[in-house]
């Protein structure tokens, strides 16, 4: 390393430690904003950056435009002059440091998307100046940050730990957990050189309680989407032992119950309607994706996303049994609440959801459906599932309850009714274990 680079090292390294760098966050979603809000409370100066101007406006009046993300945060930020929202791109050569969490969809036949990562790193390399950190957190196969940042960060002619310094750090961000916030999660950190891994860790370490170093960035990627693919693999497996279960007449929950009094060897993972949010459904194929390269087949992970894709299908088979078995009714014409259509409780997430699929197999069987969501009052518009844009949330009143033919429960959010819907409703349909079996109501409810 040449005396230049050594002098932007310290140099960076120096504003890093004191805290006077400025750091900014591209993409203000649901791990974006989270990170920008950890790192104004060590005292940095953040920067968010994201395309949505509406967003942008709304952070800058010191309000969330996440539900389960509290307003207070972003308004002291705001207050203290150490946050601010944008959508200039323009100013991309502000930042000592830039943090990329832009999604990574999949594409229609499974292959990654890197489209907003690969535009968010050619708009940082339109405006890179020396000195600058970059560091890539959204979740992606091994080898995208050496394969693709890289190379179009080096187009202009600045040199990766020389003129700029490159790390991946990945997100791994609960939505709703309470526990275990950005701060309190160990970050994975590994940089493209020495140098640039030192310059992550001085950063990460005055935002979260624990950095974890690892090798290289490959390294880095591959711990995070290994996370993804185990919750996956495992959920699949109880969602299969469900249905065998149930054919037998074997409750799952209650399975999963006594055997994780196991004081090791087993770790519970409990079965649903599907699989939803961004990560778990997704990112086990960023690596199926990339071992065709090396002319390996993922077969685990392959059968894990089919048992899981499944399950909204059961969940309609189920609800469609039930309602012949006690009404000798079919699905069409008939009436249906889904309660909750967030991917997971006390969340504003759709992505991946398994209730949108639900009830567009519900619909295509000719059922009539509302649905109830104290965290969706109208379902956004979605690439998936454009035609249910605009669809409003019905309120739990009994007199409604009493309308429909069922209520099937897909998303468990804390402080719904459930006790009114047992109340009131013909047949419950519980995807979630939120009923117990003891319930003094558990003569309508099915389990899916």
């Amino acid at each position: 390393m040449d005396e230049t680079a050594l002098r932007a090292v310290r140099v960076l390294r120096d504003r890093l430690e004191k805290r006077t760098a400025i750091i900014g966050v591209i993409g203000l979603g649901y791990v974006g904003l989270p990170l920008a809000l950890a790192c104004c409370k060590p005292g940095f100066t953040v920067i968010g950056f994201d395309i949505d101007s509406a967003k942008v406006e709304v952070l800058n009046r010191g309000e969330s435009p996440i539900k389960h993300i509290p307003s207070e945060p972003v308004a002291s930020a705001r207050a203290a002059g150490q946050f601010e929202a944008s959508a200039d791109f323009q100013r991309l050569n502000e930042p000592d440091a830039l943090m990329i969490c832009v999604p990574t969809p999949l594409g229609s036949h499974r292959e990654p998307d890197l489209r907003f990562v690969e535009a968010t790193t050619r708009a940082i390399a339109a405006r890179l100046r020396p000195g600058q950190l970059v560091i890539l957190e959204s979740t992606t196969y091994p080898g995208t940050t050496r394969e693709v940042l890289k190379p179009i960060l080096e187009a202009n002619g600045f040199q990766s730990g020389i003129d700029f310094f490159l790390a991946y750090s990945p997100e791994r961000e609960d939505p709703g957990n309470s526990e275990y916030d950005t701060a309190r999660i160990p970050k994975i950190v590994a940089g493209d050189g020495e140098a640039a891994s030192m310059l992550a860790q001085t950063l990460y370490n005055h935002v979260v309680a624990r950095t974890v170093p690892v090798s290289n960035l490959d390294t880095a990627e591959a711990v995070k989407i290994t996370e993804n693919i185990f919750r996956a693999v495992n959920i699949a497996l109880v969602n299969e032992l469900k249905m065998v279960y149930a054919a037998m007449g074997i409750d799952i929950f209650e399975v999963i119950d006594a055997a994780k009094t196991k004081p090791f060897g087993f770790m519970p993972f409990y079965p649903g309607p599907g699989l939803g949010g961004h990560c778990i459904p997704i990112d086990p194929f960023y690596l199926t994706w990339k071992a065709r390269e090396f002319h390996i087949s993922t077969r685990f992970i392959e059968l894990a996303g089919e048992v899981n894709a499944a399950m909204p299908r059961y969940v309609v088979e189920r609800l469609r049994c039930e309602l012949d078995c006690r009404f000798g009714k079919g699905l069409n014409g008939t009436r249906i609440l889904i309660v909750g259509v967030a991917y997971k409780k006390n969340v504003d997430d759709l992505r991946e959801s398994p209730a949108l699929e639900i009830i567009k197999l519900l619909d295509a069987l000719g059922a009539k459906i509302d649905y109830h969501d104290p965290f969706f009052p109208v379902i956004p518009p979605t690439r998936e599932y454009p035609d249910l844009a605009g669809k409003a949330s019905v309120p739990l009143e009994p007199y409604l309850i009493a309308r429909y033919d069922a209520a099937l429960i897909v998303t468990d959010h804390s402080g719904d009714e459930y006790d009114q819907l047992l109340e009131y409703a013909k047949l419950v349909v519980d995807t979630r274990h939120v009923i117990p079996p003891t319930h003094p109501q558990a003569g309508i409810v099915a389990r899916a």
